[in-house]
């Protein structure tokens, strides 16, 4: 006897559904909330005394951050606030096609931005750590400057191939005399149906749709993630042996009644300690990037290895930057 058993990968259509519910409104407010935050951190740190080679990277990757955010606001506001108008002839217009082309590439393009600044973020700080003398020349202010501005430039070439495989598909979608549209499993039920044009956003073809997975996956979150995750060792390895140093260093017992003495030890304690929080907010961020990161180019990586089934099973339920149109009910 045979039987015929259709595999699946995921089953996260439910899932989907649910979280839809909530997912509009709370990235419109994490993206007001992060706008605003981003806003007063380069304010803050491009007043001229916070003017150092840290806090430009950090001003560069809250720049990314808040162009990301900025853009993210009007696509969640047409995309979720109001699920109901996804069944609407009114709500796939050429105009939002070609918004949600440059949405696609414009969110990962200066995600990508930030991914590298913090890269760099890490590779300046390991260097004034492991060589202050030679990270004072190479990392200073000018050549930072450089660098960040090479990464805005570098970055959006990175990522054009992503804007060359996504097209516009035009549609001829059936829908009531409303302008509602009407599945095609549910068609032989309805009178009084009608045709429209509705435009949606698609790969050009499997094998551009490859080539962005892999691009994705690899180059924009993968690689970033183990070149952290390296220096994130190496980070933390060399901040245990400062540490265990500096522990020795203030061992020695120092003349209490001689104040010219103390003074000096307590300046570089205080120095240390200023240096130690830095190190310790560094490492902070670049484990919670990991922790974002990982779980999203191991997803994109499958994606790409597994073919279109896993694509559309297990990424398309959990991507919100494309509108698949195989979930669109087209004719």
């Amino acid at each position: 006897m045979n039987s015929t058993k259709t595999f699946k990968y995921c089953d996260l259509e439910h899932f989907k559904q649910s979280y839809e519910e909530v997912h509009g409104i709370l990235s419109f407010l994490v993206c007001v909330f992060g706008s605003v935050a981003n806003i007063l951190n380069i304010c803050v740190l491009t007043t001229k005394e916070m003017r150092w080679p840290t806090n430009l990277i950090l001003t560069g990757l809250a720049v990314a951050d808040l162009l990301v955010m900025l853009e993210y606001i009007p696509f969640s506001i047409h995309r979720y606030i109001n699920l109901d108008d996804r069944k609407n002839i009114s709500h796939f217009t050429y105009g939002w096609a070609i918004f949600m082309m440059f949405h696609a590439v414009f969110s990962q393009m200066f995600h990508f931005i930030s991914c590298c600044l913090t890269v760099v973020l890490a590779i300046w700080r390991y260097s004034s750590i492991t060589n202050p003398q030679n990270s004072r020349y190479w990392c200073d202010v000018k050549k930072t400057m450089y660098v960040i501005i090479l990464t805005y430039l570098i970055c959006p070439l990175i990522c054009y191939p992503l804007y060359q495989s996504l097209h516009i598909v035009a549609y001829n979608q059936s829908c009531d005399s409303n302008g509602r549209i009407i599945d095609n499993k549910i068609l032989q039920e309805k009178t009084g149906i009608v045709y429209n044009t509705i435009f949606v956003m698609a790969y050009v073809n499997q094998h551009y749709a490859q080539m962005s997975f892999w691009i994705y996956a690899v180059v924009i979150k993968l690689l970033p993630c183990i070149l952290l995750t390296y220096l994130s060792r190496k980070l933390i390895q060399v901040l245990c042996e400062t540490k265990k140093r500096k522990t020795v260093l203030f061992s020695y017992s120092v003349p209490l009644d001689n104040f010219k003495d103390v003074k000096p030890i307590i300046n570089l304690r205080k120095k240390h300690r200023q240096a130690d929080r830095t190190s310790g907010m560094l490492i902070a961020v670049l484990l919670l990037f990991l922790i974002t990161e990982f779980p999203q180019s191991i997803l994109g990586l499958l994606g790409a290895t597994k073919g279109a089934l896993f694509q559309k099973e297990c990424y398309d339920p959990l991507d919100e930057r494309f509108t698949s149109d195989e979930t669109l009910p087209h004719t």
